[in-house]
């Protein structure tokens, strides 16, 4: 996509972008399509090679980095970006899978918790080893270490979340 201003933009005289700023909205667009694009490439990748869903894969490799490889429902769905429903929906399909397992919270039985099977585990360490060789042929072969890693840590620092940490 080239950074040149556009003349498709109108110039009637009502308030338009500037020309820089047709380019800065271009690059981000640019930007946006291609983690799109690449995501959506890992995930299909995923899925060809374990039979997981993208939406199922994020849910196994959460529970595998969490803590007891266990998390509340409710958390999962904010982590994920999931509504309640959807969470349901995919915890349901992994569930009857045999790939995780929801149970009550000690304690709090108002709290459900999903927690990864020993069949989960398996899964979503052989998912997410698919994803580790994905991203090195995608985005650090073609980068190179040093570059991606400054990439990792410029997304860092623009990060809502972790800037309100």
């Amino acid at each position: 996509m080239a950074d040149s201003a556009s003349s498709a933009l109108p110039d009637d005289g009502s308030r338009c972008p500037s020309p820089e700023d047709v380019i800065l909205l271009r690059r981000w667009s640019s930007m946006q399509a291609a983690l799109r694009r690449l995501t959506q490439q890992t995930l299909d990748d995923i899925e060809e090679k374990t039979g997981q869903a993208g939406s199922s894969f994020q849910v196994l490799w959460y529970l595998l980095s969490a803590p007891g490889q266990v998390a509340p429902m409710k958390q999962l769905a904010a982590t994920l970006g999931f509504t309640t429903a959807g969470t349901t929906k995919v915890a349901d399909r992994l569930c009857d899978a045999g790939l995780i397992e929801r149970r009550p919270q000690p304690g709090d039985r108002r709290v459900t918790l999903a927690a990864l099977t020993p069949q989960g585990r398996e899964t979503a360490i052989a998912a997410s080893l698919v994803l580790a060789g994905a991203l090195r042929e995608r985005v650090v072969g073609p980068l190179g270490p040093d570059r991606f890693s400054a990439i990792v840590d410029a997304f860092g620092a623009i990060d809502p979340l972790a800037r309100a940490t």
